[in-house]
């Protein structure tokens, strides 16, 4: 490191132009390319996967997304409109990638059966029109989309309503950014001002910061290319590229200021914060980056886009923090400090390198009560966490929507006039070989009619070549309902077996409620092996860091509390709908690959915290071999520092939270949550609480595995010779 640290401040102008020449490069690059962002995934195996393959077999038209154009009258009846309903629909019905249109209007004297016939509700006043696509809504041109949305939007009149549900109109109205990040950002600068008391010192991290996310952001568009990223993941780069990029500047940035204050020279004091919070920094953003990537040991491709994507910003931010951040120090110099923090060195000379101040005291008050504060500690971490026992996964549909858009408005209207399960059908789809399969779905199709919580069931409907059959059934649920999910196991478990005892046919659930369940099954029961993968490589390297066998468990266990507690949170706002309305969120399940996301996340940021605050203990540890005496120095040493980078953290994620996508928003809260409690009980409180109890225990390991495990120095205590 400190071959680093003189190169980057030696030679900083070649620094700062190398950075500038890969952020305008980069930059070039991912304009020209363009990016292939995709929410895609795929399920094999799963029961829906199955169905969507014979809807591609036997209904081309009904492959792909299947999404509606609603309409409504105040006054009089949806008749008066006919006409011009169907000349927009046979518009619509030539647009590329559209298969079919299902009018909810039956042609005149028609005597046969009428697929718009259960479109119109009963009182004739809300109908629905259903588009079908030829390819799943994350497959379709933005444009595509557009153009159907346009041709109905032509037809709206105060006598008219017309509104638009389904996935592929969803992804129109999704938002592109974090329109709160900018008073994110504002508040980190107030933040950053008033730790420092210096313009340059506050300007340094976040300029840091914001400059290796342009890097990154571009880099992640370029990684589009060759893997499946999701269409959120820039937003979440940034969400978590800004927090630890500000962070790992502002840890840095810190130690410098205190080594200047202590009389050693720009050089010695850049070269020394390097070679120790350098350290600390370079094992925390390792960390982050491997807690990121074991998302990749689940084999699940949705996932493999986001962790690489995130695993790539955070190195960036890391990388950047410990070469272009040493050079923008030489830069500056003594700027760093305020002017009366230069005046004060000028009057009274070094100040010595353990100040006392409130973290002191509090480092000994903490001292002198571990018992009472663990348990006050765990006490509310537990309380919090609580909401989590209510967690129910899943994919939110419209229904979250914030209200007045259109989406919402046609998910409010189709459940007003048809109800809630309306929003979400079942598809059962069949492989008919023989007349005995046909028998067999005639029967099913009879059998589900007033089934516990079936509102509609449509006949059979059978392709021109007799291969594949398709009954449509609608639940008396809303789709993000439990109950829904209840039926689809019914359906899979009891109503078909039943019917297919003696035929065999192969029938399966799908549609996008199915998918989603299906989705969220199979994130759900990975869950628990992710977090053991987690688990055992955080304690292995905190085990490698700090040579001990407690200190490892001690932090798995503040982690899974913090998770538990963040957890807590998100189901309290998003799924119980405490608060969501403040940031424009309605309240359903929380979305299935969230926690596997937000566990590797988290774990990775609580052992930034874990490893800033014992690598110091650690220090102290090894030059007094006084547990206590350690644990006070090194809390009251990092305490300021770790508090305002938590502040910065949870402004930033906190930001992220307001008028976004609301799985962004989800994160937002999530994480800001966690890092808060994190930060202000876990580190403040229990983990210096419980070091204390366990006394010189903490850092005792046993010989034989001493010699094993390799030797790593996390923070160095030796200063700098020239």
């Amino acid at each position: 490191m400190k071959s680093l640290a003189r190169m980057s401040v030696r030679r900083r102008w070649l620094v700062l132009v190398v950075w500038i020449g890969i952020f305008i490069g980069i930059n070039i690059a991912a304009q020209t390319i363009g990016s292939t962002y995709s929410n895609s995934f795929s399920l094999p195996g799963t029961n829906s996967t199955h169905a969507l393959k014979l809807l591609e077999q036997g209904f081309k038209s009904k492959s792909g997304d299947a999404d509606q154009i609603v309409f409504a009258v105040k006054q009089g009846t949806l008749a008066s409109h006919e006409a011009t309903i169907n000349a927009m629909l046979a518009k619509i019905e030539k647009m590329p990638k559209v298969g079919s249109v299902t009018s909810p209007f039956c042609p005149t004297g028609s005597t046969t059966y009428c697929p718009g016939a259960l479109q119109m509700d009963k009182a004739d006043t809300i109908g629905y029109a259903t588009v079908d696509f030829t390819k799943q809504a994350n497959l379709l041109a933005k444009s595509q989309i557009r153009a159907v949305q346009n041709a109905g939007e032509a037809i709206r009149s105060k006598s008219l309503e017309v509104e638009f549900g389904g996935n592929a109109f969803s992804s129109l109205d999704s938002p592109t950014g974090s329109p709160g990040e900018g008073l994110g950002l504002l508040a980190t600068a107030i933040v950053l001002f008033l730790a420092f008391g210096s313009l340059f010192a506050m300007l340094l991290p976040l300029g840091v910061a914001l400059f290796a996310i342009g890097i990154a952001s571009a880099a992640t568009t370029l990684l589009s290319h060759g893997l499946p990223i999701a269409q959120f993941a820039p937003i979440l780069g940034s969400l978590i590229g800004l927090g630890v990029g500000i962070d790992y500047a502002l840890f840095i940035v810190t130690r410098s200021r205190q080594n200047l204050k202590q009389g050693m020279t720009t050089e010695e004091a850049i070269v020394t914060s390097l070679n120790t919070s350098g350290r600390a920094v370079l094992f925390a953003g390792i960390t982050v980056c491997i807690a990121l990537l074991g998302m990749l040991l689940l084999g699940f491709s949705f996932l493999d886009g986001l962790g690489i994507a995130a695993a790539l910003t955070v190195a960036i931010t890391m990388l950047a923090a410990l070469t272009l951040l040493p050079a923008l120090l030489a830069f500056q110099k003594s700027k760093v400090l305020s002017r009366r923090e230069r005046r004060k060195f000028a009057a009274e000379g070094p100040e010595p390198a353990v100040l006392e101040g409130g973290w002191q005291r509090w480092a000994r008050f903490v001292a002198r009560r571990p018992r009472e504060l663990s348990l006050a500690a765990l006490v509310l971490i537990v309380a919090l966490g609580l909401p989590i026992f209510s967690l129910h996964l899943g994919i939110s549909d419209a229904g979250s929507d914030p209200s007045g858009s259109t989406t919402r408005m046609a998910y409010d209207l189709l459940a007003k006039g048809f109800g809630p399960g309306f929003n979400g059908p079942l598809t059962v789809v069949g492989s008919l070989h023989n007349s005995a399969d046909k028998a067999t779905m005639e029967s099913l199709d009879k059998a589900l009619v007033g089934k516990p919580d079936v509102a509609a069931v449509a006949p059979l409907v059978i392709n021109p070549q007799g291969t594949v059959g398709l009954i449509t059934v609608i639940s008396k649920s809303s789709p993000q309902d439990t109950k829904t999910s209840d039926l689809i196991t019914m359906l899979r478990d009891h109503y078909i077996p039943d019917a297919t005892a003696t035929s065999h046919t192969a029938i399966f659930v799908g549609g996008q409620t199915a998918l989603a369940n299906d989705f969220s099954g199979v994130l759900d029961g990975k869950i628990p092996l992710f977090v053991t993968i987690i688990v055992i490589l955080g304690c292995l390297l905190l085990m490698v860091a700090f040579r001990s066998i407690l200190i490892p468990l001690t932090a798995a266990f503040m982690n899974l509390l913090a998770v538990a507690a963040s957890f807590g949170l998100v189901v309290a706002v998003f799924q119980w709908g405490w608060g969501s309305a403040i940031i424009g969120s309605g309240s359903g399940p929380i979305e299935s690959y969230l926690p596997i996301v937000m566990i590797a996340i988290l774990f990775g940021l609580s052992m930034d915290y874990q490893v800033f605050l014992v690598s110091r203990m650690h220090e102290e540890w090894v030059n007094t071999n006084n547990n206590e005496d350690a644990i006070i120095h090194g809390q009251a040493n990092t305490g300021r520092v770790i508090t305002a980078a938590a502040l910065i953290m949870v402004c930033v994620f906190f930001s992220f939270a307001v008028g976004g996508e609301r799985i962004i928003a989800e994160f937002g809260i999530g994480l800001g949550g966690a890092v808060l409690m994190d930060a202000f009980i876990l580190r403040t409180v229990l983990v210096p609480s419980l070091m204390h109890f366990f006394g010189k225990a903490n850092w005792w390991m046993p010989k034989w595995l001493d010699r094993i495990v390799p030797h790593v120095a996390v923070e160095a205590s030796d200063k700098v010779t020239s």
